[in-house]
């Protein structure tokens, strides 16, 4: 499998902590979107709600993630439709439920999410039909098939 075809979909907490911190999982995940190894997907909504985040957490670094979006130049997509959404909450949190929708809807390879209790859940998993992973998951599985692929 080519791991530069990859689509991988990121919700605001990722997002967060690979601004934040330089040496997480997460921050390895943008750097490999960056770098073109994956194609990094976001919605409208995790744009908005991690662009909330920033400005009411931290302030000073809202500069720096707007101009970090604009470099990375991630696939943004649209939100997904209220029968979508609806769909999706009858699985998760109705709070991301419009995460998992706009997930499903691009049909992504991986959704990576650091939120263990709502999206790391046998339901949510099964909706989307695609694994869901934290970035240290996601990166182990990077790295298995990017050796595989050598």
């Amino acid at each position: 499998m080519d791991v530069k075809s990859w689509r991988v979909f990121l919700d605001s907490s990722v997002l967060v902590a690979g601004i934040i911190s330089q040496t997480g999982a997460s921050s390895a995940i943008l750097d490999l979107g960056e770098a073109g190894e994956i194609i990094i997907v976001l919605s409208k909504g995790v744009l908005v709600e991690t662009d909330r985040v920033f400005e009411k957490k931290f302030p000073g670094l809202i500069g720096e993630f707007r101009e970090f979006i604009r470099n990375l130049a991630p696939v943004v997509t649209a939100d997904p439709t209220a029968p979508e959404i609806r769909e999706a909450g009858s699985v998760i949190d109705k709070g991301d439920a419009l995460i998992l929708a706009a997930a499903k809807k691009v049909d992504v390879h991986y959704l990576v999410s650091l939120d263990m209790r709502h999206f790391h859940t046998p339901r949510a998993r099964q909706y989307l039909k695609n694994p869901v992973v934290t970035p240290a998951q996601f990166l182990a599985e990077f790295r298995d098939i990017f050796e595989e692929d050598r």
